[in-house]
This record gives structure tokens, C-alpha cells and sequence, in this order.
């Protein structure tokens, strides 16, 4: 009880520069290291020749599709639970946190078995080339099924996250990165499984993450409790986690769409332009999952301190989270700019056009990575607030609203640089998109402080 009333203080009145540190800082080194074991994936399948590795690239937005669901319920509950626990109703709270997980598994479990069903016409409609294809459905088989795991943990993630417990997040991502990162090799070269091996030594590591997470609460370190009695599927809780949920969800589509458009896109190039895109991905979701893993720990503050109706400390949280990640995001993408060449040559094995392909389109992202962090604040906030339909609209901006017209568009105009600028322009308009919404939802907020303030003097 005391180790869950200081997660709790930690929320309510910690210094904003202690709480988001003690938050968000072990859970972006979780998703960082998990960010590495996806790049590790990569490293390794790549010495295998340009068509395995475009393989992975084909498969990673069906698992982004899988795991949405589970950023669905465990993302859209994390930001009702953080009112909840500001607000001190913690039975509700419970009810929720059953509610969200159990159903994150039950729905799950559905689109996993449809897709290991049709995974050979869903790889075709994603852009995998016959010289891919057999690659995919091996790694694709064994890596949909396991993403079962993966689905539970993206959930307990974003839960445990809203009670402030950022450090078993941490454990959870960590355990299971450095699992994955010692078994590739061992799977893919020593043991001759190729890309059989690296879907194989993803699944356990996953595994090893679900059973951190089962550990916390079987052993009732969490501030909920976690039962099926507890399980209440009614409108009331469904309407509070989807309203969050669903644009979460949509975010994660947004994200496997635009990669399988770039892959279709790049389809007619051949298998070295969907390999290096798929590097140039992976190179940077390592810093986009480090904003959003610094970000999971202000999204509690933001929804504790809205729920309190502590106006101020929520503002000071914004401001220092901007300032913070604007930072990380001018120095990762200074790294990507620079270092280009070395980068993206680890992935390459020699393939002149994959790192010719790989180097120019990773410069252009590491430019647009500067305003990154401005705009996933942002977009985080709405949703922590409660806030659907703004966070759906703001949400759906990189990868979506912005992006799709100019995928589409900009590779008729400009050719092979239209796929390479696609995502850097679209990064762009969005934070231009971000600044009017901004400024919106701050007169909002000044608006309900001051009524709330009128109240209190009226009692």
C-alpha cells in the first residue's frame, strides 16, 4: 500500500521535472531497447540478402495492426484511469482495468487467427514481390502468432503506466529486448533457421515480457485489481476507453498504412527500395518510441492533474515536456543527418542502391524529426485529457490525414524522391496543423480554470 500511495504522490504533487523523469524516463528506455531489438531484427535478417530483409519490412505493419489493439484498450483505459485515481475512485477504476485487459485478449485473438488465415493475400495487398513472398509467410506465420503476447503486454504497458508505475514497464521491455537481441544470432546463424530463427526469438521474448507483467500482478504490487468478476463490458466504461481508445487505434492503422503504402509504392523499384525504406523505419521509430515512451510518463500527470482540476500544474507539465523532447528530437535528428551513411550501412551488406536509397531518405526524416516532439506532446495531451475527437484529428495528421495525399501524389510528380520526401513533408504540414489546435485548446483550458475559479469564490 505505501509503494502504490508514493506512485499516487508521485502523480498528484511531485515536482513536474521529478515526476516526468521518474515516469517517463524508465519507460523510454524500456521502448528504446525495444526499438533496438526491432533494429536487431533487421541487422541480422539483413545479412541474409535483400529480399529476407524485405520480408520483415512487409510483415512489421501487420504486427503495428495487432498490437493496436491492444493500444486500443490499454491505451484508452490508461487515460480514463489516470481521471479516475485523480479523482479517487479507485472501484471504478478496478472495473475498468479488468475490463480493458480481458477484452484487448478476447478481440486479440480474433484478428490474429483471421489474419494467419489470409496472410498470403493480405502480404500481396501490402506490397511483397515473389521473390519476398516465401520469405514473409515464414516469418510472417510464426510472428502473427505470437503477437497474441505482444497484445497483452501493450495493454498492461499502458496501464500499469497510469498509476505511475514506470518501472516495471521498464523491466517488462527490457527483459524481453535483451532476450530477443541474444537469440537472433543464435536462432538465424548458428543454428541455420534464417528468418524462421528471428520470428522465433521475437515470440519469446515477448513471452518474457508477458511474464514480468504477470509477476506484478499476481503478486498485487499494482494499484488495480485484475479479476474476471470484475469484467463489466457495459456502455457507460466501453464509451469512456473507446473514446480514447478508437483514435489510438486509428494512429496505429495510420502507421501500418503508410508503411504499406510505401512498400507499394516502392514495389516497382524493386526489393533493395523496400529494403532500405524499411531500414530508414526502423532507424527512426528508435526515436519516434522515445518520445512516446517519455511521453507515457506526462500522459498520467496531464490526465491526473485534469482530473484534479490542478490547472497549473498542468500547463508547467506541458511546457517543460515540450522543451524536453524538442531537445531529444534536434539531437537524434542531428545523428540521422549526420551519420547516414554509417547508419543505414549496417543494414545494407554491401547493396550499393539500398544505401543510396536508405542514406538519402533517412536525411530528409532527421530534418523533419526536429518538430517531432511539438507535435507528439500535443497529440498525447488531447487524449490524456479525454479529448477523442481532437486527439483523433490531430493523431490521424502524420501518418494519415497529411501523409496519404502526399504518398500518393508527390511519387507521380517527383518519382522515386517523392517516396523518399513523403513522410518529411507530411511531418511538416502536421505540425502546422498542431499549432492552431494548440492554441485552441489553451483558451479552452484558460476558460474552464476561470469558471472553475468563479465557483470557488462564489462557495
Amino acid at each position: 500500500m505505501n509503494e502504490q500511495n508514493a506512485k499516487l504522490k508521485l502523480l498528484r504533487s511531485a515536482p513536474i521535472p521529478k515526476a516526468l523523469v521518474s515516469l517517463g524516463i524508465p519507460i523510454m528506455i524500456g521502448m528504446l531497447i525495444n526499438a533496438l531489438y526491432n533494429l536487431a531484427d533487421a541487422y541480422f535478417v539483413g545479412g541474409l540478402g535483400e529480399s529476407p530483409m524485405g520480408a520483415i519490412s512487409i510483415v512489421f505493419p501487420l504486427g503495428q495492426v495487432v498490437v493496436g489493439l491492444g493500444l486500443m484498450f490499454g491505451n484508452g483505459a490508461a487515460s480514463y484511469l489516470s481521471r479516475l485515481l485523480g479523482s479517487g475512485d479507485k472501484n471504478t477504476a478496478d472495473t475498468v482495468a479488468s475490463t480493458a485487459l480481458y477484452s484487448s485478449i478476447l478481440v486479440g485473438a480474433i484478428l490474429i487467427i483471421f489474419t494467419a488465415v489470409f496472410l498470403r493475400p493480405i502480404l500481396i495487398l501490402l506490397g511483397a514481390t515473389e521473390t519476398i513472398m516465401p520469405y514473409a509467410l515464414i516469418y510472417g506465420r510464426i510472428y502473427i502468432l505470437s503477437c497474441i503476447f505482444n497484445v497483452f503486454n501493450v495493454t498492461m504497458n499502458n496501464i500499469v503506466a497510469s498509476e505511475g508505475a514506470a518501472k516495471i514497464t521498464m523491466c517488462a521491455l527490457l527483459s524481453g529486448a535483451i532476450i530477443n537481441i541474444g537469440l537472433d544470432p543464435l536462432f538465424i546463424y548458428t543454428f541455420h533457421m534464417g528468418v524462421a530463427g528471428a520470428a522465433i526469438a521475437t515470440a519469446i521474448s515477448q513471452f518474457i515480457s508477458t511474464l514480468v507483467y504477470l509477476s506484478y500482478v499476481l503478486k498485487k504490487k499494482s494499484a488495480f485489481t485484475f479479476s474476471i468478476k470484475a469484467f463489466a463490458p457495459t456502455k457507460e466504461i466501453f464509451t469512456e476507453i473507446l473514446k480514447i481508445g478508437i483514435p489510438t487505434l486509428t494512429f496505429q492503422l495510420l502507421t501500418s498504412l503508410s508503411i504499406a503504402l510505401i512498400n507499394r509504392a516502392s514495389n516497382g523499384y524493386g526489393d533493395a527500395v523496400i529494403a532500405g525504406m524499411g531500414a530508414v523505419t526502423r532507424i527512426t521509430s528508435m526515436g519516434t518510441l522515445v518520445v512516446f515512451g517519455f511521453l507515457k510518463g506526462f500522459q498520467p500527470i496531464a490526465g491526473f492533474s485534469y482530473g484534479a482540476k490542478n490547472f497549473k500544474r498542468l500547463r508547467q507539465s506541458i511546457k517543460i515536456s515540450i522543451l524536453w523532447s524538442t531537445v531529444f528530437c534536434i539531437f537524434a535528428g542531428l545523428l540521422m543527418i549526420i551519420f547516414s551513411a554509417q547508419i543505414i550501412s549496417q543494414f545494407a551488406n554491401g547493396n550499393k542502391e539500398m544505401l543510396f536509397i536508405g542514406q538519402k531518405s533517412l536525411r530528409a526524416n532527421g530534418f523533419s524529426f526536429f518538430l517531432f516532439g511539438f507535435y507528439t506532446v500535443y497529440s498525447s495531451l488531447f487524449l490524456a485529457l479525454g479529448k477523442g475527437t481532437a486527439g483523433f484529428i490531430l493523431g490521424a495528421c502524420r501518418q494519415g490525414i497529411c501523409f496519404i495525399p502526399v504518398i500518393l501524389l508527390l511519387p507521380k510528380i517527383l518519382g522515386i524522391n517523392g517516396i523518399l520526401y513523403a513522410q518529411p513533408v507530411a511531418d511538416v504540414l502536421s505540425v502546422i496543423v498542431t499549432v492552431f489546435m494548440a492554441l485552441d485548446l489553451h483558451k479552452k483550458l484558460s476558460k474552464e480554470e476561470s469558471s472553475l475559479n468563479l465557483t470557488c469564490c462564489a462557495r
